[in-house]
């Protein structure tokens, strides 16, 4: 009789007590101008643009600054997870909602503008001597498939690749969207005209807001439509053109 009170105790407060729903929660990277940290704050293009999504559909979620590897992983295995800024590539796509675009970018690699031998060409560039980009990432990936054999995965961050095309350590690089050239060109004082852009578009796509599988639809659906609202009253071209600046030829 005591064992059946008790069990009978111990379900009442099993059953009275609420599960607690996982909260959503958006993750990103620092991957400037997009989404970086700065004087101790997010901030970056796509940033504001989330903000400026939940300004409109009343959500308040925790944005988290996590490594870039990470941030994919908790995409991948947390429920009701967002993450932002993500290319849409055709791997991804079964794997995720998506909403977007919320910028179209292209990466073309770089060179000093005073370089002696100036690349114009395709050809010219899978025969230069190397190509300097990060150690990892969907860069280095995609021009790897491409057949290039002269890439020399080493750059632990952006900026070393700069310092490195700055120092006469490399004579190209690859890495970051022009936006995200034109931001460290800043950031490291790199005057106007230093570097060249090579005419070659080696990656285009469009940047995503990506959602874990399990997220609610309802929830999908209005993040899109105050994108789209942000899109007709021009609020994301004045905060596109916020992050834009010329680089130089």
């Amino acid at each position: 009789m005591k064992h059946s009170t008790v069990t009978a105790a111990l379900l009442c407060l099993l059953l009275g007590t609420p599960v607690r729903a996982e909260p959503y929660q958006i993750v990103t990277e620092e991957w400037a101008p997009y989404n970086y940290q700065e004087n101790n704050r997010l901030t970056g293009l796509s940033t504001e643009i989330v903000r400026g999504i939940m300004a409109l559909t009343g959500d308040h979620f925790e944005i988290v600054l996590l490594p870039s590897m990470r941030s994919i992983r908790t995409l991948k295995t947390r429920p009701k997870t967002i993450l932002y800024s993500l290319f849409r590539t055709a791997e991804r796509e079964p794997l995720y909602k998506w909403v977007g675009p919320i910028v179209e970018e292209s990466i073309h690699p770089y060179q000093l503008a005073n370089a002696r031998q100036p690349v114009n060409s395709l050809e010219q560039l899978r025969h230069a001597p190397r190509i300097t980009t990060r150690q990892a990432g969907l860069i280095p990936d995609t021009l790897q498939a491409q057949g290039f054999n002269n890439l020399e995965k080493i750059a632990s961050e952006s900026q070393q690749l700069y310092r490195m095309l700055l120092a006469g350590r490399t004579d190209i690089i690859v890495g970051d969207t022009d936006a995200g050239v034109a931001y460290y060109s800043r950031q490291l004082n790199i005057a106007l005209g230093t570097l060249r852009r090579i005419p070659i578009e080696l990656y285009r796509s469009s940047l995503y807001i990506a959602f874990s599988p399990d997220c609610d639809d309802k929830l999908v659906a209005a993040w899109a439509n105050a994108l789209e609202q942000m899109r007709r009253s021009g609020e994301l071209e004045r905060i596109q053109a916020r992050y834009s600046q010329p680089i130089g030829p």
